[in-house]
């Protein structure tokens, strides 16, 4: 169990490393009973194919933590519907399913290709910004976030000039060693402050995403429906992949001769996003499951109503996926990792994410061929107690 002040077993990290601690019980038990901030015990399921199997099970596991325990039947409160309302990470299907089927449409890699050109315009305006603040510059101010953050408003028409409050607001939603109500403050912010963007979007729809669904599905989607749909994109859509952006980086420039080949061979570029997304696993671990019945993972007995977590760097440095897991290697082409996750929680971003990165890392290594660390590799600060991890900030110079 986690001690007062030490973060628990599958937030701890080694650097880019999860600690040995997650590699021991993945060998020894694969299961094992832990803390959260939230002052809950949980499993920590942290094998490959028992990570797999929990995601994908959508009869014994669910995301629903009231219906699992009270049935069909449940009955929420005004306050607690709103708020989940199009919150796909914490329905079950049917509901999930309703709304992702809605929005899938838009996250196709044939729908997500018409976007790329303005992704490489955006990306070349970040490296103009870069290259102009002059060496040694925070590569996560200047490239990490701009980037993805400029996406993903003009994806659902967010003003731009309103990033940097809603960076603030998600930073804080995310920051696990703020206190509840602080979380709570900064989610009511952005859900009030897109409420606002929902209400301007219902009455004059644009071509943006938001607007697509107000203009085709208006009658199948509800304004808090609408607003939970916005909240969990602007907030993944930015944060997972300004963080990709920023580490992966950093996991390149520790391993030169493989940067080298992303920098100069467009064919290794695919293959190195996957191992990046592999090894890094910036996300600790996905929603908490709960048991809808008595059942038994990894040979340990789960009551009904009980949480499991995911634990995907567990899960993906599990040498049941890959051989030698823990060396970073771009050359070993697609792994199978469960970084999106897996099942019907699938991250449906994942096309977009992984075009902004299939863009942006070569673009970053061509324009700046000598990028280097600006301080040493053991002044760069981790940031470990976020949901999503990644670096405070990254001094590059070139």
């Amino acid at each position: 169990m986690a001690q007062p002040g030490q973060l628990p077993l599958y937030m701890r990290r080694e650097r880019f490393d999860p600690t040995a601690e997650l590699g021991e019980s993945r060998r020894a038990e694969g299961i094992r009973l832990v803390d959260t901030p939230f002052g809950e015990s949980v499993h920590l399921v942290t094998r490959y194919e028992d990570v797999r199997m929990v995601l994908a099970d959508t009869t014994r596991f669910g995301n629903d933590r009231a219906a699992a325990l009270a049935g069909p039947a449940v009955e929420y409160t005004e306050e607690e519907a709103r708020m989940r309302a199009g919150q796909l990470l914490a329905l079950d299907p049917p509901d999930h399913t309703r709304i992702r089927r809605l929005l899938t449409p838009e996250f196709t890699m044939r729908r997500m290709r018409r976007l790329e050109p303005r992704i490489v315009e955006i990306v070349d305006a970040a490296l103009d910004d870069l290259e102009n603040a002059g060496r040694p510059a925070d590569l996560v101010a200047h490239f990490g976030l701009p980037v993805p953050s400029l996406v993903i408003c003009e994806l659902l028409g967010v003003p731009y000039a309103d990033r940097a409050e809603f960076q603030r607001r998600s930073d804080q939603m995310l920051d696990l060693s703020a206190t509840d109500q602080q979380r709570k403050v900064a989610e009511d912010e952005i859900r009030l402050y897109l409420a606002e963007l929902i209400a301007r979007t219902m009455a004059a729809p644009n071509d943006d995403l938001l607007g697509m669904l107000v203009r085709e599905h208006g009658t199948e989607l509800t304004a808090d429906e609408l607003v939970g749909i916005a909240t969990i994109l602007l907030i993944a859509g930015h944060e997972t992949t300004a963080n990709m952006l920023s580490l992966g980086t950093l996991a390149l420039l520790t391993h030169p001769e493989q940067l080298a080949m992303v920098r100069d061979d467009p064919a290794a570029v695919e293959p190195a996003i996957d191992e990046l997304l592999r090894w890094l696993s910036i996300v600790h671990a996905g929603v908490a499951r709960v048991a809808k019945t008595d059942t038994e993972v990894a040979g340990r007995s789960v009551k009904a109503g009980e949480l499991l977590l995911m634990s995907l760097p567990g899960a993906n440095r599990d040498p049941a996926l890959r051989e030698d897991p823990d060396r970073f290697d771009i050359t070993r082409g697609v792994s199978g990792h469960v970084a999106f996750g897996h099942g019907v929680h699938h991250c449906i971003g994942a096309p977009l994410a992984r075009m902004e990165l299939r863009i942006g890392f070569p673009a970053l290594l061509r324009r700046f061929p000598k990028l280097a660390l600006a301080v040493p590799f053991e002044e760069v600060g981790f940031r470990s107690n976020h949901a999503i991890f990644g670096v405070n900030s990254l001094p590059i110079t070139w």
